[in-house]
């Protein structure tokens, strides 16, 4: 009204009459100011009574049920007196104006100082994006469901109640009107405290206190009597009102609406994309699968892993045997028919070495370090490069010639063979 004082910034005002102050909010956005908020406090050594003014001079002009509700019980509602109360005004929201009525002829001060950080703004507004991205893995932590069954009950006791009563109630249209009534008034309950938080500390802390505590032992012990949710339905629904209160959270924690109209957008893309990008993902290997070279690379063992492998190979191999002949199913009689030494099939069945020590020692005479074998190698090599030498002497001979020589040059491995 044209009767109120308009308040600014910096502004220290100090009257003893009652009198009506009005902060007119400023329309021009400026990003700097997205978690700022204007700090007013009123202080006097006398009491005092703080009334909000609504805008509104008729209930009627009210557009939903809940503004008509709240501006109805502000009708009715007069606050108590104190000695000092705060007020936060986010720099984008409405006008705000209130009323001073000092009971004695004393003088109160009205102080204007601007924060430029909200801690509380801040953290409501990390807290939804957390609380959005986090949703599918929270829903299915049993801590946290203890967790938000407390903060249910102890914000939206009734509610809490219904939900817990929900198994007495027959049908379920009477039900979601009780639950439509009860967020309604829960609604309207987290309003009234956070419009008197200040108050109801100061004055009633230690009812404040006992409420929370009765309540919040209550609710956890209903919650763990009911246990954590367990169906899939129940832990959708569950992570569907999470992110919608993680969305109400990033409506609360910024002071222009716009910014948090695009935070919750994108986060919704970022949320929605991940199922196309993982399609996307999933037909990217597809198709690199599916065009692959099939060209193959093969990998050339040196001596030593040669070695290794064919150890490593013969003795799982000599096990597999050893396993299928313990098996049912081996034909044993007619194995045993046909073999000339049973006794040493039997014994290599039951662990023995399948090869004996003295043939062993024949094979380390035959082909180990001194052997016939290696020697007739090495002497045939050497006669074979003192054949080839006087043949690579003559450059200009016959190809036939040639092919006679190739022919009468002894093969090295032909005496083995035979």
């Amino acid at each position: 009204g044209k009767n109120c004082s308009l308040l600014q910034e910096m502004d220290v005002m100090q009257k003893q009459d009652e009198n009506c102050y009005c902060y007119v909010q400023n329309r021009t956005i400026h990003l700097q100011y997205l978690w700022s908020t204007l700090q007013i406090k009123i202080n006097s050594r006398e009491k005092f009574r703080f009334e909000p003014i609504s805008e509104k001079n008729n209930c009627r002009n009210s557009e939903t049920v809940f503004e008509f509700a709240a501006c109805a019980v502000q009708i009715l509602w007069k606050p108590e007196t104190c000695t000092e109360t705060f007020l936060s005004i986010k720099q984008y929201g409405e006008d705000v104006c209130f009323k001073i009525q000092p009971f004695k002829i004393e003088p109160y001060t009205v102080r204007v100082k601007r924060e430029m950080l909200d801690g509380k703004l801040l953290f409501l507004f990390v807290a939804g994006i957390f609380l959005f991205h986090f949703a599918n893995s929270l829903s299915r932590s049993a801590k946290f469901f203890y967790l938000s069954g407390i903060i249910l009950g102890a914000l939206a006791l009734l509610v809490f109640v219904l939900l817990t009563l929900k198994r007495f109630i027959p049908r379920h249209s009477t039900f979601w009107i009780l639950m439509s009534g009860s967020w309604m008034a829960s609604l309207y309950f987290i309003y009234c405290f956070k419009e008197n938080m200040q108050w109801l500390w100061s004055e009633h802390r230690i009812y404040l206190l006992g409420y929370f505590l009765a309540v919040g032992i209550a609710s956890f012990a209903i919650c763990y009597q009911h246990g954590p949710l367990t169906t899939e339905l129940s832990i959708t629904l569950f992570t569907w009102m999470l992110q919608l209160t993680a969305f109400v959270l990033i409506y609360c924690g910024v002071t222009i609406p716009q910014v948090a109209y695009a935070v919750i957008a994108v986060s919704l893309c970022s949320k929605g994309l991940c199922y196309p990008l993982g399609a996307a993902c999933h037909i990217a290997r597809k198709m690199k699968h599916h065009f692959k070279s099939k060209k193959l690379v093969f990998k050339y063992l040196t001596e030593e892993e040669y070695r290794e492998q064919g150890e490593s190979e013969t003795i799982r191999a000599l096990e597999e045997l050893r396993s299928f002949c313990r098996s049912p199913d081996f034909p044993s009689w007619i194995a045993v028919s046909k073999l000339q030494a049973p006794h040493r099939f039997a014994a290599f069945v039951l662990g023995s070495p399948h090869v004996s020590p003295a043939e062993t020692k024949a094979h380390d005479e035959q082909y180990g370090i001194g052997g016939s074998f290696l020697e007739e190698q090495l002497f045939e090599t050497r006669a074979q490069s003192e054949q080839d030498e006087p043949a690579n002497s003559i450059h200009e001979e016959d190809e036939e010639n040639e092919n006679e020589m190739h022919t009468q040059t002894p093969f090295p491995y032909a005496t083995e063979l035979l």
